[in-house]
């Protein structure tokens, strides 16, 4: 079964999400924890939370991914940056062990000017001081474009932070495909390579989440640019190829197309279309 679903609004509460995931044929889906630009996280209604929990488990949704505001910086050369991205992570962690079990994504950072070797040291900080043992919750790493001084660019950088984490065990990846292209490793042409050089760098086994996106932007352009599925530079059949991977077709796959929900709807439909059970 294909698991894959998109990214909702939390404006209204899980169950609402709940439902929207449930109209569109999803059967996951993303949601940031709180406003992407960052701030005060809203106050959940546990009866809300209760429903949605009992809806998600007589559907058997797929792990849920939670994403972290793009505000939070772990390796900003500001102190006071990076004390607000540690206090916005714990905070977020600690809801999330409401949704046992699910998975937590977000941007490594960047390391503005620093260098990226001094970026690994501080989001490896940050990240032992807040994984715990009895957490539920996997913390995913993105892949990113490069544009900037974005660190985890490469798998390398994403494995030196891995490296560095105490609870290995609690830590992940998600690979996002318009991020990887257009950091230039080239899924359309060397699939098989690329994830071999994910393997052998990373280990296959620290893939945990996929967001799927076509990419508006060339091989290699470091500009992070989604596009629809099909309508940019990745393509349908690089992407229907993703889906099928043997490596690749049990994890979950979220989309972060420019879409509202008619278009994910859509989206879903035309990839379920093209996915070998």
């Amino acid at each position: 079964m294909l698991n894959i679903g998109c990214h909702l609004s939390t404006s209204k509460g899980f169950m609402a999400m709940g439902r929207d995931a449930l109209s569109i044929g999803a059967s996951t889906f993303q949601f940031f924890t709180r406003n992407p630009r960052g701030g005060a996280a809203k106050a959940i209604d546990q009866d809300d939370l209760a429903a949605f929990l009992l809806l998600a488990s007589e559907h058997r949704l797929a792990p849920l991914l939670a994403h972290a505001p793009y505000t939070l910086n772990a390796c900003s050369a500001d102190e006071n940056t990076r004390r607000f991205a540690a206090e916005m992570m714990a905070d977020d962690l600690a809801r999330m062990e409401l949704l046992p079990g699910n998975l937590y994504n977000f941007h490594p950072g960047s390391h503005v000017g620093q260098g990226a070797s001094a970026g690994i040291e501080l989001i490896v900080a940050q990240l032992n001081a807040l994984l715990t043992p009895q957490q539920t919750t996997t913390v995913l790493l993105e892949t990113m474009a490069g544009k900037g001084s974005e660190v985890g660019s490469t798998f390398r950088q994403l494995r030196q932070i891995i490296d560095g984490v105490e609870r290995k065990e609690k830590v992940g990846v998600c690979l996002d495909t318009c991020h990887v292209h257009d950091a230039g490793y080239d899924i359309v042409n060397d699939l098989d390579g690329v994830l071999a050089e994910f393997d052998a760098v990373i280990g296959i086994d620290k893939l945990r989440a996929i967001h799927l996106n076509d990419s508006m932007n060339q091989l290699g352009s470091r500009k992070d640019r989604h596009a629809r599925i099909g309508d940019g530079q990745i393509g349908l059949p690089a992407l229907t190829r993703i889906i099928n991977h043997p490596q690749l077709r049990r994890l979950p796959f979220y989309l972060e197309t420019p879409n509202e929900l008619p278009g994910y709807a859509q989206e879903i439909a035309l990839l379920r279309g093209v996915y070998r059970d």
